[in-house]
């Protein structure tokens, strides 16, 4: 089958032919309809994960069931499911409770995948950027037959990870304002899920225009374009200088992280959702938290993915989540590294790579 595979730092991805394994014990082989471009997939390759390889990339998928090991009772074959990256073990305390995203027993690397006669890593727990893949039963969420496999696919990160953040970890109520710094594909979905929870303002902090629109169209109430004064002090002036309920960050950065906590009102709290590189540090002062401020990590939304998928894709066919303005541009798997470019000069909210001929 074809495949995208991240081969060494610097290099351009590799479309080749790579060899699949049969699904084993627990775990399903699924023939991959189409995937999403996610930045974590550039983090991958760029160094900002430590990324083994040869590694077949991609992480936001949806497909069928093409077959099931043995013990797999949950997905049958020719069930329409998305990949959930987390493939965590189910029995735990974290998972017996359900907060699976901070499972105890998490799968460590695995390689179901031969390219150029060695064996290959698997992204993520889910590799999507290929013909077919080979995850842990865990992992096939079914969902709807009837969402449209492009549209499913945006639901196993970029929707998931933005909406939850609202949703399910900062849980935000109807009446709460938010700002969002950062407008790409992660904040768009936080920005919706303020719309879903009822947040009577929900400002876009950007630095490019174009996002800022985006943002408009997926429910912000006001746009804020960092290039022109200070971000923070635009915020406070739309909330009558008090600062927010909820400030998100989405990209990544330490400047928007201590920009979005410097926006909070007093009992506000900040949720970080983007990914910055290993080892950066942000800083903050310790007084300025006195006033009952919080800040907070966020992990693939709190996803809870067997009830949380299906419920967005009902969503999106009850025409109350935004999918379809979502997708930018569609992709040959072959334009995996045109598509690696056009997401790093900000044209993409998501790109979708359709795989399945």
């Amino acid at each position: 089958m074809k495949a995208a595979v991240f081969v060494e730092k610097g290099a351009p991805v590799a479309v080749e032919e790579v060899g699949v394994a049969d699904p084993g014990e627990g775990e399903v082989r699924i023939a991959i309809q189409s995937a999403g471009l996610c930045h974590s997939d550039i983090s991958a390759i760029n160094g900002t994960y430590g990324t083994p390889t040869p590694t077949v990339i991609g992480h936001e998928g949806a497909g069928f069931v093409e077959a099931v090991g043995p013990g797999v009772r949950a997905v049958k074959e020719g069930d329409a499911v998305v990949v959930s990256t987390l493939a965590n073990c189910g029995h735990c305390p974290a998972c017996d409770t359900g907060h699976p995203t901070l499972c105890h027993q998490p799968p460590g690397p695995r390689q179901p995948f031969t390219f150029r006669g060695q064996p290959a890593f698997q992204f993520a727990n889910a590799s999507t950027f290929a013909e077919k893949t080979v995850v842990p039963a865990s992992s096939a969420v079914p969902v709807p037959r009837e969402i449209p496999m492009a549209q499913a696919a945006l639901i196993g990160c970029g929707i998931i990870t933005g909406v939850g953040a609202v949703l399910n970890r900062a849980r935000v109520q109807a009446g709460d304002t938010m700002a969002v710094f950062g407008a790409g594909g992660i904040g768009l979905n936080i920005i919706q899920g303020g719309v879903l929870a009822g947040a009577t303002r929900i400002i876009a902090v950007d630095l490019l225009p174009a996002k800022l629109e985006w943002a408009r169209d997926f429910g912000a109430t006001h746009l804020v374009d960092g290039r022109e004064g200070d971000a923070v002090e635009k915020v406070k002036a739309l909330t009558g200088g008090r600062g927010v309920t909820h400030a998100f960050e989405a990209v990544g950065h330490v400047k928007a992280i201590e920009q979005a906590l410097d926006s909070l009102a007093p009992g506000g709290t900040m949720t970080i959702v983007g990914v910055t590189p290993m080892g950066v540090k942000a800083e903050f002062v310790a007084n300025a938290l006195r006033l009952d401020k919080a800040i907070q990590g966020c992990r693939y939304g709190t996803a809870r993915p067997h009830s949380d998928f299906p419920m967005l894709a009902d969503l999106y066919l009850g025409g109350r989540l935004k999918i379809d303005e979502l997708i930018t541009r569609h992709y040959a798997l072959d334009d995996v590294n045109v598509a690696m470019e056009d997401l790093e000069r900000g044209e993409l909210a998501r790109g979708v790579f359709d795989i399945a001929s």
